[in-house]
């Protein structure tokens, strides 16, 4: 193990949600992890959720949220709910975003998702992260024909990933599925994914690009 006894150097780290709660389900275990390992991490979240909540809460929910990961800052994207925008205003907006925060690794919602606010961030962010060495999809309950290729083990943060979807207490029990909430979902999620990863629970992650460092 002596190989790996020098800590990797702290990293920027940015994650991209369509909506507050986005991040959390796709990604709140890896960040966490990141966080406790020294790395910076970055938020940035397209709309303000105002059609699932009222917006001050949400945001308000959303930088609880941050404190629970270990984030550094949240960015918002001050979009309305269900009308983040296909083009370059949304991609400038997130290369502004990367501007300031130079991150090396980018975590975003996925581009085959049942709601338009998600594909649009996706389609966005593929061209605003273009210079970016490491790029990874997330998913969330409405993502589509999810196809990860690398896996992260949360075994040991998922209470944090969990605390951290429960500060946005107003979406807890809101997931289109009777008597199931956001918490059972994403344990059901981190099981299946860690089964896949030969793990007990895992995030799972579709790599746009991988740069390993050896």
């Amino acid at each position: 193990m002596h190989g790996h006894a020098r800590a990797r150097d702290p990293m920027n780290v940015l994650a991209i949600g369509a909506h507050p709660d986005d991040i959390e389900y796709g990604c709140g275990g890896t960040l966490t992890l990141y966080a406790q390992r020294g790395h910076e991490v970055h938020l940035f979240v397209a709309s303000d959720g105002a059609h699932g909540g009222d917006a001050a809460v949400r945001h308000q929910e959303q930088q609880d949220s941050a404190l629970v990961i270990g984030a550094r800052e949240v960015f918002w994207g001050g979009y309305p709910d269900t009308e983040v925008p296909l083009g370059r205003e949304l991609i400038a907006r997130i290369e502004g975003v990367i501007r300031q925060v130079r991150p090396q690794m980018i975590f975003v919602n996925s581009p085959d998702d049942t709601h338009q606010d998600h594909r649009h961030l996706a389609q966005a962010a593929v061209s605003a992260t273009r210079y970016v060495p490491n790029f990874v999809f997330f998913e969330v309950p409405s993502t589509q024909n999810f196809t990860p290729n690398c896996y992260t083990n949360i075994e040991k943060v998922l209470d944090r990933k969990l605390a951290c979807l429960e500060a946005h207490h107003s979406q807890v029990a809101k997931t289109n599925i009777e008597d199931l909430t956001i918490l059972e979902l994403a344990v059901s999620c981190a099981n299946f994914r860690g089964i896949q990863a030969r793990v007990k629970y895992a995030e799972a992650f579709q790599s746009v690009r991988l740069l390993l460092e050896i």
